[in-house]
């Protein structure tokens, strides 16, 4: 593992197309990350140890939302509490890479960072985890560009976002054409036909590069974040800081806002079939459930802190066609 490198999942999503599967009895909606897909640790358990093929335990964090604390209030029992970074409101996912990749950058200015999705599932997680530690050697040689992973399509599913590669570089990557969000059904056919890939919103990048991105494009947002964090690592037990900047913070979407227009600036790795699905969709839930089988062997390595309060497979059996 490269000394500089650090992994921030991102979990503070609220997964609201899966609501009506991810609810339970009493009405209660769980965040698709704090479920599992068979019972046994939650998605955001995965994940993090997902994380831990390329960085350490000691650097990967996790963002998360204030409201959510119920699900994540076990998480210092397997992680730094400094680790786990809370976001007050939810301001889209470029506020929510921003907020931690400047808590990293604080901590080691030369960083390099990893994101990952904290709600995805994976059959063969060995072939992610070699495709991850390739992005970051990448940055060995690459440290003004990101990396994003592209997944090989199973099929042309229209949900999904797609990646175009342009150029082979020769050495396993290739540049990054343009970006297609949730295509027609003709064009996601078309798309995948001429090589496409899907885009698993996973992107490997030295910390400064990433940060020059957000500054080019929202110098005052940063400016902003930055002496919030900074205030609020002085008092961390008074985070006021960043409480109140959030109230006057816009949405950005970390695809469309950040990187959609930055194509110069990034790669694509090509990902082999894994088995990979971003449980985006009831439908992508049953497709995955059907090839899947539980994992229970690692289950009693990981103890009952992070357990998934719902089972996707439960839920599903239990809605059937009506979700």
């Amino acid at each position: 593992m490269n000394e500089k490198t650090w992994a921030v999942v991102l979990a503070a999503g609220e997964g609201s197309r899966l609501h009506d599967l991810t609810t339970t009895s009493i009405g209660v909606a769980v965040p698709k990350q704090f479920c599992s897909l068979h019972g046994g640790p939650s998605l955001l358990q995965d994940a993090l140890r997902r994380a831990q093929s390329v960085a350490p335990p000691e650097r990967v964090c996790a963002i998360v939302a204030s409201q959510h604390r119920p699900w994540w209030r076990d998480l210092t029992q397997v992680m730094p509490e400094r680790n786990v970074i809370v976001q007050p409101h939810n301001r889209g996912t470029g506020i929510g890479i921003l907020l931690p990749l400047l808590h990293v950058m604080a901590r080691d200015p030369e960083a390099r960072v990893v994101l990952l999705p904290s709600d995805h599932h994976v059959c063969d997680e060995g072939v992610l985890a070699r495709a991850l530690r390739s992005a970051v050697l990448e940055l060995e040689t690459r440290p003004n560009e990101l990396v994003a992973l592209g997944l090989t399509p199973d099929e042309a599913d229209p949900e999904l976002g797609y990646i175009v590669p342009g150029a082979s570089d020769g050495d396993g990557t290739a540049k990054v054409a343009r970006f297609v969000e949730k295509p027609s059904a003709e064009l996601a056919q078309a798309l995948v036909a001429a090589g496409a890939l899907w885009n698993a919103f996973i992107v490997a990048a030295d910390a400064r590069t990433l940060l020059a991105m957000y500054e080019t494009r929202f110098a005052d947002v940063v400016g902003a974040m930055r002496a919030a964090v900074e205030r609020d690592a002085r008092v961390p037990n008074d985070p006021i800081a960043a409480q109140a900047l959030y109230e006057k913070l816009p949405t950005i979407d970390f695809s469309r806002h950040v990187m959609e227009g930055a194509e110069s600036m990034l790669r694509v790795l090509s990902v082999p079939p894994c088995g990979w699905s971003d449980l985006g969709t009831p439908r992508r839930v049953a497709e995955t459930l059907r090839r899947s089988r539980p994992r229970v062997s690692e289950w009693d390595s990981i103890g009952d802190s992070l357990t998934g309060f719902l089972s996707l497979a439960v839920q599903q059996a239990r809605f059937g066609a009506h979700v």
